[in-house]
């Protein structure tokens, strides 16, 4: 990979007064300092519109690293503190990137920065295209170092846009120096994924659909739209998770083992599960995704209001908050598995899980006809848990005849739970590193908008008649439950007649 000088770099952080660089930037960089990935020879540059200087960016900075409540060494926070410098900016003014480079120039050699930039784009996506055009004609972008762009998403609204996008983006970065940020891909268990496959001989080989009955991914928020309420009402889940988040997920769990570790053989097989994803028809849609959005409804025992009635929501909005679906993978290894993904605000709790659900053995000796037995699952749990589990079948004790289910647990963020690095902390390192593993490729990207635009645009043809279509505080609406039960299945956690839950 790179030498240590090849980390040595400028970060040029555009959005600097915003939420994001308050609540993730700023606390992962810190403690990338206090790790030792940084050296002294960094700087991070904050652009925005407002008239700050460099002490009150600063107080801002320190203020956000307390609020974000990590472990501060008083003894080296004022020298970390002094790499951090600003500039006011005009995203639209050929003069302000004139200033910036002349900042650049100035920090570089007072830090003995060797021209590595990396630029971070934490803004509205519409400055995307606008602000990569101008490093590249204002020649900040330089040929002494390398050059990154990390953005952030949504990258477009559909492929057309996304399709656009890249375009004005590629006119001043070639496609290895774009870091296209998925936070869910720094997570500790999503990159365990690839790991837990690939590195125990106990599920690689039964990993294919003769062993393998479901598999199911659930993300679910307890929270509704807050603060986001005008950008989420543009949006809405499937744009917001599933082309993102939830498809990258599958990519992971359903790619064939790559030929090495590397990044181009990762997302090549990445990319090769996005292409067998079974398109799906405008007339067909609703057979395999079901949409829902919250009304009002309890969350731990306060009275909350559904989505229409939320500020910056149009009253008689038809956005989803809400999206499940049934995906099928038309290739050797995953033909006739499905796939079943869920999604939304408001639900009962926050959690993001993996349940892979194995098929039932072929001959029940330890069952009366009439009982059902349990299958074997293997569950990773990705937030607010991380680890995995394995339910298997175990006798009870008052009758060998009959089985119990037992799970076998193992938890990651229990052994050294406040030292587990943040997504954000892990991505950054990585782009730094120059290691785009856990960064999201052109192709997945446009294969992703691909699939999910049929989706959106049957959606757009037939708005919904019966929104809001589920409380808050539920799992969702009834019609995601008859999804799987058409095909035998339900969601889990659900075992009848017992006190277990996964």
């Amino acid at each position: 990979m790179s030498n240590k000088s090849d980390t040595n770099c400028t970060i040029v952080l555009f959005g600097a007064t915003g939420d994001l660089a308050k609540r993730k930037l700023y606390p992962s960089i810190y403690n990338l300092f206090k790790k030792g990935h940084l050296s002294k020879h960094f700087a991070v540059i904050g652009c925005a519109r407002r008239e700050w200087d460099n002490t009150t960016f600063r107080e801002n900075v320190e203020a956000s690293l307390r609020d974000s409540k990590i472990q501060i060494d008083p003894s080296h926070l004022e020298s970390f503190l002094d790499h951090f410098h600003y500039t006011p900016l005009d995203v639209t003014s050929k003069e302000a990137y004139q200033n910036l480079n002349r900042l650049l120039q100035t920090l570089e050699n007072t830090y003995e920065i060797p021209g590595n930039r990396m630029f971070y784009l934490a803004m509205a996506p519409q400055f995307f295209g606008t602000i990569a055009s101008f490093l590249k004609s204002e020649g900040i972008t330089n040929e002494t170092g390398w050059n990154r762009l990390i953005i952030e998403k949504p990258f477009g609204h559909d492929l057309p846009s996304a399709r656009q996008l890249n375009s004005e983006i590629r006119e001043a970065f070639a496609e290895d120096e774009i870091f296209r940020i998925d936070h869910y891909l720094g997570k500790e268990m999503v990159q365990n994924i690839e790991v837990i496959r690939f590195a125990n001989a106990i599920f690689e080989p039964l990993w294919n659909n003769r062993y393998i009955a479901n598999i199911q991914i659930t993300s679910s928020e307890s929270l509704g739209v807050e603060e986001r309420g005008g950008y989420y009402d543009k949006s809405g889940a499937l744009r917001d998770m599933v082309q993102n988040h939830m498809l990258q997920m599958v990519a992971l769990l359903a790619m064939e083992p790559p030929i090495r570790l590397t990044t181009n053989e990762i997302r090549s097989e990445k990319i090769k599960v996005l292409r067998a994803l079974r398109p799906l028809e405008l007339g067909e849609v609703d057979n395999y995704f079901v949409r829902g959005q919250y009304g009002p409804g309890k969350i731990n025992d306060n009275e909350v209001p559904g989505y229409r009635s939320e500020g910056n929501i149009d009253p008689q909005s038809n956005t989803e908050t809400f999206v499940a679906g049934k995906l099928l993978i038309d290739n050797f290894r995953w033909a006739g598995v499905p796939i079943y993904i869920r999604t939304g605000k408001r639900m009962t709790e926050k959690s993001t899980k993996i349940v892979v659900q194995f098929k039932d053995m072929p001959m029940n000796l330890y069952y009366r006809t009439e009982d059902k037995m349990h299958p074997n699952l293997l569950i990773i749990h990705i937030q607010p848990d991380e680890g995995i589990s394995i339910v298997i079948n175990g006798k009870k004790t008052e009758n060998i005849l009959n089985t119990a289910p037992v799970k076998l647990d193992y938890c990651e963020n229990c052994v050294d739970q406040m030292n587990t690095p943040e997504a954000y902390e892990k991505l950054l390192h990585d782009a730094i590193l120059g290691d785009a593993t856990n960064f999201t490729h052109w192709d997945e990207v446009a294969l992703s908008w691909k699939y999910v635009d049929v989706i959106y645009d049957a959606w757009e043809k037939k708005k919904a008649s019966d929104f809001p279509n589920y409380e808050s505080g539920t799992m969702g609406p009834t019609a995601a439950d008859e999804l799987l039960k058409e095909d035998g299945f339900h969601w889990w956690p659900v075992i009848e007649d017992s006190d277990y839950s996964i």
